[in-house]
């Protein structure tokens, strides 16, 4: 319809039939007045036009409309001078003419009930709301219709042919581009409807433990800067890569208008490895698991071999025990497993280890030795692991043997027996003899009972790997001990970074077993590599999965150990030293005169205790220059400076391989400050923070002032107050002192920034010269 894009006053008046002053009034009435009768009209002006002449022109039948649908087609043909039909919407009986109902059935029968032209195509005005008209009434007559044209389709097919090609022709012309440009309006308002349906339901967010800014971002559907900017006035500035906690992330979220929810993720390790809690009526009552600890040569594997009739000390190299063995004893018809302890200093880890996963300890004192040193370790480590101590004094059959002086050494040891009203039992015995070693078992299931021991049987085997080794025909062997569950044949077990199906299961009497419950040690085959000594181990379900676990926990390692090495610095030499990784302290001496260099050095070297010895690996005179930092940064040392500064290089490169340098013009200084890092009572009360370097330019001698430094700021700035200055000719400090006075021109600065020139004074001093550098820098405290 060429129309329907600029639809005018005059048209909408001359397609009804009507004055042009009656489509004025309904508009003046219901919209806005038109400017003229030229005026394009919108939809909303049409809609209230059709609205108002439907509502006012009642038609009498449906006959009238059908009848009236074909004029404008002829209207169209005709020339434009004829005048429509002047009443419009009115009644209008007198169209019998029977061609043209005959001609209308034929349109009809294809496109029922639309009038042709009198309404553009894309409203649709419901006449239903005034007129009551009969439905059933309608779908008869349209019934009617369509049979009729049926029944009179041979007589007319000709015509109706024309006619339909007719029809699409002027269908296909109408639908045209107006059907295109009313697709494109309804996508945008089905867009802005669901734009604005997003809008009033908030989205809910699952955020994690922390998320980078950007992903937050998307999961809201918002765009990064809103994010960023929301967090600006929440006073966090944050780049989209940067990571943020989950309750910075949820107030922001929930400013954002989401909903937050928290999002638990599930490892590899929740998945694989069932970690629930036993229920109470599953645990059934298990063996105690009993180590056996004691200094070297006091007897502890003799006592074994006695309880166990065997003779396994005789066979072992050199007669000392130097793995741990774990054994299963029937007592009374009651088991008790046995754990075997190294007891030579060298094997302090194996006794840690073995402490923890038992539940009694049998300390072994011989009595004719007393307490030693790694009786002592044994005493802590059982104290740490919380278990319950018997002590056993061996070598009763000696002839020197006194039970009394141990006794009395042991109260010493927090270990108070019961004959003097404490609580440890001692048992005297004899592994040789055989003496009190049964009192010594009954103490032993006393124990265990006051302990009541439970586990449960029925679940997935989990415990400890007590030792593991490459076996030449069997590949890694590895000693379990289950301490809840059961292991079976042909289960899958992780251990560490170990994974594997049991292959076969030995027990410790060498005799092969399909499964070992609780309390059991085993020896197993079938690891893919030999597990680290100590590590938990779990039978899991999935082998894919426990493969993914230990690739997983490789990965970590290899990162740790691919870690960039910390740098060694005083603050923290002393956590270091505790935790065993510094043997050597390398410092790099560098002073002004040689004889200095000489002094520092030896004094430093005499420092070392047991723990670290200090080592000075190099020594040299002048500024601390880029080679010493590189030196210092591949030997993990300390520079010390002695009187000299380093240079713009060197400081950038020590800041860049965080190397620490310590700068001293007094030697005791340097050996009480390495001595207290040694010690780790190292309180550095205040730090250097330093402000900036100007170089001397030009010097003025002035009366009753002294001499005035012309300088240029080289970098940072120079302050008034609070400044302390060094002065450095060619690397060496001349003089430490306070600025006395900073001007700009002839006026007082307060500060002088970079690229700037300025004059000074330091107080009490005059020998400046020019290329001197000027370092300023003002003392911070470190918040304890």
């Amino acid at each position: 319809m060429g129309s329907a894009n600029k639809y005018r006053v005059h048209e909408v008046a001359k397609d009804f039939g009507i004055p042009t002053k009656q489509v004025t009034e309904i508009l003046t009435k219901y919209a806005e007045t038109p400017k003229n009768h030229m005026q394009v009209l919108g939809d909303k002006e049409l809609s209230v036009i059709f609205e108002y002449l439907t509502q006012h022109h009642q038609v009498s039948g449906i006959q009238v409309i059908f009848a009236e649908g074909a004029k404008p087609d002829e209207k169209k043909n005709a020339p434009r001078s004829d005048k429509p039909a002047k009443n419009g919407g009115k009644p209008n009986g007198q169209n019998n003419n029977r061609q043209q109902n005959q001609q209308q059935n034929g349109q009809q029968a294809q496109q029922p009930a639309k009038p042709v032209s009198r309404v553009p195509q894309t409203k649709v005005v419901d006449t239903r709301k005034a007129a009551n008209v009969n439905l059933d009434k309608y779908d008869e007559k349209l019934q009617d219709m369509a049979e009729s044209r049926n029944a009179r389709a041979g007589r007319n097919g000709r015509r109706d042919q024309q006619m339909q090609g007719k029809e699409k022709f002027r269908n296909k012309k109408r639908n045209g581009p107006q059907s295109n440009k009313s697709k494109q309006e309804e996508a945008d308002r089905m867009r802005r409807l669901r734009l604005e349906i997003i809008k009033k339901t908030p989205v809910t967010v699952q955020i994690p433990d922390e998320i980078s800014v950007g992903e937050l971002a998307s999961r809201m559907k918002k765009t990064g800067a809103e994010v960023v900017k929301c967090l600006m006035k929440n006073g966090i500035m944050a780049s989209l890569s940067q990571l943020i906690d989950f309750d910075t992330a949820a107030i922001i979220a929930e400013e954002m208008g989401c909903k937050v929810e928290k999002e638990v993720v599930v490892t590899i390790e929740e998945k694989l490895i069932d970690d629930h809690q036993d229920a109470e009526e599953d645990l059934v009552p298990r063996a105690p698991v009993v180590v056996v600890m004691g200094h070297v040569d006091h007897g502890k594997t003799s006592l074994l071999d006695y309880i166990r009739n065997a003779h396994v000390a005789s066979g072992e190299a050199g007669g000392i025990t130097q793995h741990i063995g774990a054994y299963q004893v029937q007592i009374d018809g009651k088991p008790i497993t046995f754990l075997d302890t190294p007891g030579h200093e060298a094997f302090t880890s194996m006794r840690a280890r073995g402490a923890m996963v038992t539940d009694i300890a049998i300390l072994v004192v011989a009595a004719d030795d007393g307490i030693m040193p790694q009786t002592i370790e044994s005493i802590n480590h059982a104290k740490a692991a919380e278990i319950p101590i018997i002590v056993a004094i061996n070598k009763m059959d000696r002839v020197e043997a006194n039970p009394e002086r141990i006794k009395q050494q042991l109260t010493e040891h927090g270990l108070v027996c019961e004959e003097w009203g404490g609580d440890t039992i001692v048992c005297p015995i004899s592994a040789k003899t055989g003496m009190g070693i049964d009192n010594l078992l009954e103490m032993l299931t006393l124990t265990a009972e006051v302990g009541e021991l439970k586990a449960n049987p029925n679940r997935m085997a989990q415990g400890t790997v007590i030792e593991a080794r490459l076996d030449k025909g069997r590949g890694p062997v590895a000693t379990l001990l289950v301490q809840n569950g059961t292991l079976k044949q042909g289960d899958i077990i992780i251990a560490g970074t170990s994974v594997g199906r049991v292959r076969a299961m030995v027990s410790d009497k060498g005799t092969k077993i399909n499964s070992a419950g609780p309390s059991v040690p085993v020896e197993i085959t079938g690891l893919s590599e030999a597990p680290s000594a100590g590590a938990t181990f779990n039978a899991v379900a999935d082998e894919k999965l426990a493969r993914e676990l230990v690739e997983q926990r490789k990965a970590e390692e290899r990162a740790k150990a691919n870690a960039p090495i910390t740098k060694v610095s005083l603050e923290d030499l002393f956590s270091q030293i505790q935790a065993g990784e510094m043997k050597n302290l390398n410092l790099i001496v560098k002073a002004d005169v040689q004889g200095s260099v000489e002094a520092v050095k030896s004094s430093l070297e005499k420092i070392s205790n047991e723990e670290v010895r200090v080592r000075v690996i190099h020594g040299g005179v002048g500024a601390i220059n880029e080679s010493d930092v590189m030196l210092a940064s591949t030997s993990q040392a300390i520079i010390v400076g002695f009187n000299v500064r380093p240079d713009a290089a060197a400081r950038e490169n020590a800041a860049r391989n965080n190397v620490d340098m310590r700068m001293y013009r007094v030697i005791y200084d340097a050996i009480n400050e390495i001595e207290a890092a040694m010690k780790g009572m190292l309180a550095p009360k205040f730090r250097e923070a330093l402000l900036g370097h100007a170089e001397v330019r030009q010097t003025y001698k002035v009366s009753g002032v002294g001499t005035v430094a012309g300088c240029y700021v080289q970098d940072g700035k120079l302050q008034r107050k609070d400044c302390q200055v060094r002065l450095v000719r060619d690397g060496i400090v001349i003089h430490e002192g306070e600025l006395a006075s900073l001007q700009r021109f002839k006026d007082q600065a307060k500060e002088v920034v970079a690229g700037y020139e300025c004059g000074l004074t330091i107080e009490k001093f005059n020998d400046i010269k020019e290329g001197d550098i000027i370092e300023a820098f003002t003392m911070e405290e470190i918040p304890q």
